[in-house]
C-alpha cells in the first residue's frame, strides 16, 4: 500500500518519514505529480488546511493522503502568527526575517500592555488522513512552551530557534534528536501511525 505525503516543504516530508517509520506503507511524495499545482489555504484553523488539502489530494493523484498543517501560536500575539506562519512576513520572507517581525511586535506589545505570560507560545500541528473525497482520520498534537530571548540553536527548521522548551531548557532547534519525542509534529504523527497500524 502506498501512503502519499502531501507537501512539498522537503524539511517537514524528512520529518514525517522519520516518525511514520516502519509502518507497512510505501511512502511517496508529490515529486511524483509535479503538474499538481498546490491549492490555496484558506482555513481559518490548522484543521481547516489540513482537511482542505489532504481531500485536494487524495482527489488529484488517487492516492491515500495524509496532510498536514501546522504553525506557531504566541499568546500575546493573540495567536499570530498561527495558520499564517509560513506566510508571515510575506511569501518569500526569510526565517531570521520572521523572527525580527516577532520580536518587534512581542516589543510593541509589551509597551502597551502588561501581560503575566508575554511569551507563552505554542506549536500546533493538525493531520488529516483522506482516500477519494472522505477524510479517514484527523489528529492534533501541541508542544507547549514560550519565545526564546534571541534565535539559538542550528538544528530544526523553520521557528524551531525562537521556541524556547522548558523542559529541555533550550530551544528545539538544540534538542537534536529529542526534539521528535515532544514535538507537535511527533504527536500528531505518532497518534496517524497508530491509526494506520490499527486498521490497514
Amino acid at each position: 500500500m502506498r501512503l502519499l505525503i502531501a507537501t512539498t516543504n522537503h524539511d517537514k516530508v524528512r520529518e514525517i518519514r522519520q516518525l511514520l517509520d516502519g509502518i507497512p506503507f510505501d511512502l511517496v511524495t508529490l515529486a511524483e505529480w509535479p503538474l499538481v499545482a498546490a491549492p490555496d489555504e484558506t482555513g481559518v484553523t490548522f484543521e481547516d488546511n489540513a482537511r482542505a488539502k489532504a481531500l485536494y489530494y487524495a482527489a488529484a493523484t488517487g492516492e491515500l493522503t495524509v496532510a498536514e498543517d501546522s504553525g506557531l501560536a504566541i499568546d500575546a500575539l493573540d495567536g499570530a502568527p498561527g495558520v499564517e506562519s509560513a506566510r508571515f512576513g510575506g511569501a518569500h520572507t526569510t526565517y531570521p526575517d520572521k523572527f525580527a517581525l516577532i520580536y518587534e511586535a512581542l516589543r510593541v506589545r509589551r509597551v502597551h500592555e502588561t501581560r503575566e505570560h508575554a511569551d507563552t507560545a505554542r506549536f500546533v500541528c493538525a493531520v488529516a488522513l483522506a482516500r477519494g473525497d472522505r477524510v479517514l482520520f484527523e489528529t492534533r498534537g501541541t508542544v507547549e512552551g514560550r519565545i526564546a530571548p534571541k534565535p539559538t540553536g542550528e538544528g530544526g527548521f523553520g521557528y524551531d530557534p525562537i521556541f524556547f522548551y522548558p523542559p529541555y531548557g533550550q530551544t528545539l532547534a538544540e534538542a537534536g534528536d529529542r526534539k521528535a519525542a515532544v514535538s507537535h509534529r511527533g504527536e500528531a504523527f505518532r497518534s496517524l501511525a497508530a491509526f494506520l497500524q490499527s486498521h490497514f
